[in-house]
């Protein structure tokens, strides 16, 4: 455990430390751990404990509050605050918060993806006012997310890397303003392949509709300024029994021909 001193008003110290178990969560599960709160030189007031589970997100845009650009907010884990600390005390707050199912994985059979996940936690009391670092948390794929991914790299298509992006997807109704991309390269070659491509999974707790377009370079986070995107959909009780290999190789067919205009996702059942 390594406690974070939050120096406030004449020198007195509050230690805090928030404990996140080493182990991945999925989205749709939930993410559980506890705030470690300490007064180790005089009795002490807290105030509130504020929590905020964030993604590092490209070209997030500062908003209207304190103007800090630290990432993409998922959710809120709830701590209680309002309680005083002897000297020497420590106490230790769960939390437990259910992940919606849009939450960006950043891991897949442990392999890291790219994407920074953490929990930031604020504590206020009388004369202390300070943040933690961002301490990690690990969210794994969905098997409908392995399921298409493995598809795709049998077809040639291999991850390569991962972003998340501050901005909504379009015709779409969502609850975090985010959205992940899979970036698959093409390793075969070949007449109308694409050399890479760009999957994007929007999930609920039925499945999710699956997004596919061709990859172009650039930073721009929003949605209708990237190529134009296919819409398929998939349910999380196919896996296992639904041909997504079948799937992959159609779907690569229809991208290929898919003309480059207004971008509207094309749906595709």
């Amino acid at each position: 455990m390594v406690f974070r001193r939050l120096f406030g008003n004449g020198g007195i110290p509050l230690e805090i430390d928030t404990i996140v178990p080493d182990e991945p969560v999925r989205p749709g599960g939930t993410l559980k751990g506890e705030v470690v709160v300490r007064a180790p030189e005089r009795d002490l007031k807290i105030e509130s404990i504020r929590m905020r589970l964030v993604a590092n997100a490209s070209l997030t845009h500062k908003g209207d509050g304190d103007g800090k650009d630290d990432g993409a907010t998922l959710c809120y884990p709830s701590a209680s605050g309002w309680f005083e600390l002897k000297k020497g005390e420590e106490r230790r707050i769960p939390f437990s918060e259910r992940l919606k199912w849009e939450t960006p994985p950043n891991e897949m059979r442990g392999e890291r993806l790219g994407v920074s996940i953490g929990v930031r936690t604020e504590v206020e009391a009388v004369g202390v006012k300070a943040a933690t670092d961002l301490d990690p948390v690990r969210v794994e794929t969905l098997p409908l997310h392995e399921a298409v991914l493995d598809a795709f790299e049998a077809e040639g298509y291999s991850f390569e890397s991962s972003r998340v992006y501050e901005s909504s997807l379009t015709r779409v109704e969502y609850h975090l303003y985010l959205w992940q991309g899979f970036r698959l390269v093409d390793q075969r070659g070949g007449e109308g392949r694409p050399p890479r491509v760009e999957l994007v999974f929007h999930t609920n707790a039925v499945g999710s509709e699956v997004f596919l377009r061709r990859f172009r370079e650039g930073g721009d986070r929003y949605w209708d300024n990237k190529p134009k995107a296919l819409r398929f959909v998939a349910a999380h009780h196919e896996v296992g029994s639904r041909d997504f290999g079948a799937d992959a190789r159609a779907w690569l067919e229809r991208l290929a021909t898919l003309k480059r205009g207004k971008n509207e996702p094309e749906d595709e059942g």
